[in-house]
């Protein structure tokens, strides 16, 4: 886990100074309407981290298998307005929200790693398995928005 925590930590990093340094035209760009914008996909992060803080959180103490449930992704980043918001604000929303994700997967130990989760295809697998596919899916969107 050290190492996926030190991944994820630059990824934090590099996603900062990505944001930090580029200017809201080209956060705010879409290149269609069906499309999110650098904006929007920073705030789609913002609530994916939101949905697996409480997952991380609630694995810890809520009958096993914990059964993953999804969240409307695309409702959220029309409803949150967030290609309107102000980058800073949702750089530190976004980093608020992993620090606090790092500090809970920090405390786990191969005991509360092997809690079985059931996936939304009925699929069962690990709390492991899901904090390496959330840093998974963090870089993945991370690296749309920066190349």
């Amino acid at each position: 886990m050290e190492d996926l925590i030190a991944n994820f930590t630059d990824l934090l990093k590099k996603g900062a100074r990505f944001v930090a340094s580029s200017t809201e035209e080209d956060l705010k760009f879409k290149p269609s309407s069906e499309v999110w914008s650098k904006k929007e996909i920073i705030g789609h992060l913002i609530d994916s981290g939101i949905a697996n803080l409480q997952r991380f959180t609630e694995i810890q103490f809520e009958n096993r298998p914990y059964k993953i449930r999804g969240y409307n992704q695309n409702e959220l980043v029309k409803s949150n307005s967030y290609n309107e918001a102000d980058p800073l604000e949702l750089l530190g929303l976004w980093l608020s929200i992993n620090e606090r994700i790092i500090q809970v997967v920090k405390v786990q130990n191969e005991s509360t790693l092997s809690y079985q989760i059931e996936l939304g295809n009925g699929e069962i697998s690990d709390f492991k398995f899901l904090i390496k596919d959330y840093v998974v899916h963090l870089e993945h969107h991370l690296n749309q928005i920066m190349n």
